[in-house]
């Protein structure tokens, strides 16, 4: 795959250094089909990804993302973060601090249109915690230091698509987070991101918070009091939305080909079902960014970290996905 010439490379991040996240990263870019990729993290973590996936490349510090590779056989890197190498499989506060200024500098590089789209690698809430970040995860990152735009996550494979109304937070407060405005915004950046697609009427369905979509309010009110008026001001708004659906059908019958979209109203409602299918398949989008952003739907699994067996399937779609967004990102605008 080729990007188009007037596009700037895509930038990388290698996530937690102590993950296989810099492992996956440096496979997928060396990858036949790969389109113009800079990556982002420390000097010592690239090599040893390098020494481990790509031996026989060598690395090139560039400053520049869209500098051009000395060769084939160069992948290019902006250095990012404090120089030093956290061992494989270690929750440190380094690593979250290392991960986190990757992100960073991909985001400044996104706004500033050096770069055509982010790919995130995994990285590990728990040493983002040790580091000090004060953000769980990358979606919530992202939009914050995007001005703080309303984003939602968007999990995709080959078959089914869901976005989520709520993320990473405690199941009993994405109870009262699923409000309203919550649903709405997420039945909006459903359509919009289906339309991105190319899909040109998507068909999204809302999932129902409680068992049976609440039974008629047997089983909960939230369906008769938040859900379906969402899903009414979203159909007033021309968007194709439907529901609120059983949570416990509605993927299969998007799997069966009835609807385009599903919005979940919290993480493991729409997670589950997607990651069920295959971690190798799933790409992870979010939605609502001024720039595109894409990552594997997988986490730093430590625990294979440095042994080479890491599967960048995942890292490859999402790399291949973020390619495809960012040629039409750049031909709506011409």
């Amino acid at each position: 795959m080729t990007d188009a010439p007037d596009i700037p490379p895509l930038a990388m991040t290698l996530g937690d250094p102590a993950g296989i996240g810099p492992e996956i990263a440096v496979k997928s870019v060396i990858a036949p089909d790969a389109p113009p990729v800079v990556l982002l993290g420390q000097r010592l973590v690239a090599e040893r990804a390098m020494a481990l996936a790509a031996p026989g490349y060598e690395l090139q510090i560039v400053s520049d993302p869209g500098k051009a590779a000395l060769s084939p056989r160069h992948l290019r890197l902006v250095e990012t973060g404090e120089p030093g190498l956290v061992p494989y499989g270690a929750v440190a506060a380094e690593g979250g601090a290392a991960a986190y200024a990757a992100i960073r500098t991909a985001i400044d590089m996104a706004m500033a249109g050096q770069v055509s789209g982010i790919v995130t690698a995994p990285i590990h809430k728990e040493a983002l915690s040790a580091a000090g970040v004060p953000f769980p995860g990358h979606t919530e990152m992202l939009a914050h230091h995007a001005g703080g735009v309303e984003v939602a996550m968007m999990l995709a494979n080959d078959v089914i698509r869901t976005v989520l109304v709520t993320i990473h937070v405690a199941l009993s407060r994405a109870v009262l987070l699923a409000d309203f405005d919550a649903n709405m915004r997420a039945i909006r950046l459903a359509d919009a991101g289906c339309r991105a697609f190319g899909i040109a009427r998507p068909r999204v369905a809302v999932a129902g918070l409680n068992p049976h979509a609440g039974e008629g309010g047997l089983f909960g009110r939230e369906e008769i009091e938040i859900i379906a008026p969402a899903i009414a001001a979203a159909r007033a708004e021309g968007i194709e939305a439907s529901g609120p659906w059983p949570g416990d059908t509605v993927f299969m019958q998007a799997r069966q080909g009835q609807f385009d979209v599903v919005v979940a109203q919290y993480h493991d409602q729409g997670l589950i079902p997607v990651k069920y299918m295959g971690l190798e398949q799933g790409v992870n989008i979010t939605l609502g960014l001024p720039f595109v952003r894409t990552s594997p739907d997988h986490g730093t699994a430590f625990d294979i970290a440095g042994t080479g067996r890491a599967d960048p399937a995942s890292m490859m779609h999402a790399l291949q996905q973020a390619a495809v967004m960012a040629r039409a990102n750049a031909a709506s605008k011409i």
